[in-house]
């Protein structure tokens, strides 16, 4: 339906028509998901997925003139990147009661465009609402998991959820050994939160964060489950600008969309500065 070579000339035509530098670029393949009206093209680097971007005016252009919903664009090199840190989560859980998520990696490994299978009847998980609450829980049954919500008092208004005690910095940086205690006393073997690491295993109880575990990044999360802020009293902006800093580094985050969120969290932010 979309050529590789009939979109690189319809992209170079709104970049010459629009004021914008003709530049060299590599289209690789492109992906139509007729079911969800979205055109995902895979550029060679990124230096050609920032070329067919153009500041995201080029490919509102290109969205208007081709008639689809949303228009995706990634480098051949981080879809690569990605695969690898897929098939390394997917080694570590092989084996282990974390076994029945290997269908969702897998499904991830031939990502785009997305095609979850359903997953049903793997018991319960506890689910700490950090950063991406909205999300942890949408993931928690995706993963066949009902989830038993837990978090910082007034944190989440919009979401129902049992209160503990804690600091705003934690719902950036879930405070492992508490949580571990807390789904000991409730005989839970899965946590899900937040943390810094896809999975990680402490006895016979698994520690994980599923935005890291499946290699899905912040637009996407946006686009899957949706994304609010922690209540602005416990939006500690420095722990805020340290999680989005390693989000982006660890390629979870674009850079412009990370330049909002600490802008955001700075603005509103609570808690101490710290620098």
């Amino acid at each position: 339906m979309f050529a590789p070579e009939e979109l690189k000339r319809e992209i170079e035509r709104i970049r010459r028509e629009n004021g914008f530098e003709v530049v060299p670029f590599v289209i690789e393949d492109v992906i139509y998901d007729e079911s969800e009206g979205r055109l995902f093209i895979i550029g060679q680097d990124r230096a050609d997925k920032s070329a067919i971007i153009g500041n995201s005016f080029v490919i509102g252009k290109l969205k208007e003139k081709l008639g689809v919903k949303q228009i995706t664009v990634y480098s051949n090199l981080d879809l690569l990147l990605r695969k690898r840190e897929l098939e390394k989560n997917m080694d570590l859980i092989e084996g282990t009661f974390l076994e029945f998520l290997i269908p969702l990696l897998k499904a991830e490994l031939n990502y785009p465009p997305m095609r979850w299978p359903e997953i049903k009847n793997n018991g319960k998980a506890l689910v700490f609402l950090s950063v991406y609450a909205d999300a942890l829980v949408g993931f928690a049954r995706a993963f066949g998991l009902e989830p038993l919500k837990v978090g910082i008092r007034h944190s989440f208004p919009h979401l129902e959820y049992e209160p503990i005690e804690g600091t705003p910095r934690e719902i950036f940086f879930p405070d492992e050994e508490k949580l571990l205690g807390i789904a000991e006393e409730r005989d839970l073997r899965i946590i899900i939160a937040d943390f810094s690491f896809g999975v990680k295993f402490a006895g016979d109880m698994a520690l994980i964060n599923p935005m890291r575990l499946l290699q899905i990044p912040h637009f996407r999360i946006k686009h899957i489950f949706g994304f609010r802020f922690p209540a602005y009293t416990h939006l500690d902006k420095r722990a805020a600008l340290d999680f989005f800093l390693k989000l982006a580094n660890d390629n979870l985050l674009e850079p412009t969309d990370g330049a909002n969120l600490i802008w955001k969290a700075w603005k509103k932010g609570k808690g101490k500065v710290g620098i």
